[in-house]
């Protein structure tokens, strides 16, 4: 389930025959400028809107924290997000911004109980994926990871997400302590699982974040950087 970052990578993606695909908060928040979590709730869902009018199949959207820190407000946000055509979408376990590390589990729980609640009282099927942000925000700790996991399990989320996870042993790990399915983060550096091997060890999503925005950054870097230093024009033999 790979993540376009703006109408014309949806479309892109989707003519290639993915069948579902997802946001990426950082890609779409780099395309205009901003930084992750520097987006608001409405420009977030409106971006999300345009997706789904863009295309015909399901889009997940990556929702950061809810964009709020109470659980009636999270709820409120899952509520939106589904009146805006998505048909899921993800939680994380930590403030906007990033600030200040996970939100206590209690309280992290109850936050995706609060979200599961209002995704599945919906009249249509919305999946509600629920992340433990941990090895992302450079605290690579297995075993808070998975009670966090367990206890959003246990909150009603559809599926389970630990992004930043990079050891075979600590995705196996995962996989067995949850009866939900678990979403793998591919496209960070020096993480090169294949979809037959993630396969194989059980998970059941594959997505790459802002990974796919970056490489197309990168690559309008690399050519503006050529034409003002050089002035010439090879960039355009590389397409």
């Amino acid at each position: 389930m790979p993540n376009p970052w703006d109408v014309g990578s949806a479309k892109l993606l989707e003519a290639l025959g993915f069948e579902a695909l997802a946001t990426t908060s950082a890609g779409f928040a780099h395309s205009i400028g901003k930084t992750d979590g520097e987006v608001d709730r409405d420009a977030v869902l409106a971006h999300c809107a345009a997706l789904v009018a863009a295309t015909d199949v399901p889009i997940s959207a990556d929702l950061e924290n809810g964009y709020a820190d109470d659980p009636d407000g999270v709820a409120e946000t899952v509520r939106l997000a589904a009146a805006s055509g998505l048909a899921g979408c993800s939680i994380e376990d930590l403030p906007l911004g990033r600030e200040g590390g996970p939100y206590p589990l209690e309280a992290a729980a109850e936050r995706i109980r609060a979200a599961a609640e209002a995704a599945h009282a919906l009249p249509f099927p919305f999946i509600l994926t629920a992340r433990a942000e941990n090895f992302l925000d450079g605290h690579p700790d297995l075993a808070d990871t998975i009670a966090r996991l367990q206890a959003f399990q246990e909150a009603g989320a559809d599926v389970l997400f630990a992004p930043g996870l990079r050891k075979k042993e600590d995705i196996e790990a995962v996989v067995r302590s949850v009866d939900r399915p678990v979403n793998m983060l591919m496209g960070l550096q020096g993480v090169n699982f294949s979809l037959m091997e993630l396969s194989a060890i059980g998970v059941r999503r594959i997505s790459v974040g802002s990974s796919l925005s970056r490489l197309a950054y990168d690559a309008a870097l690399r050519a503006g950087a050529e034409m003002h230093d050089r002035g010439t024009f090879t960039f355009v033999d590389q397409r």
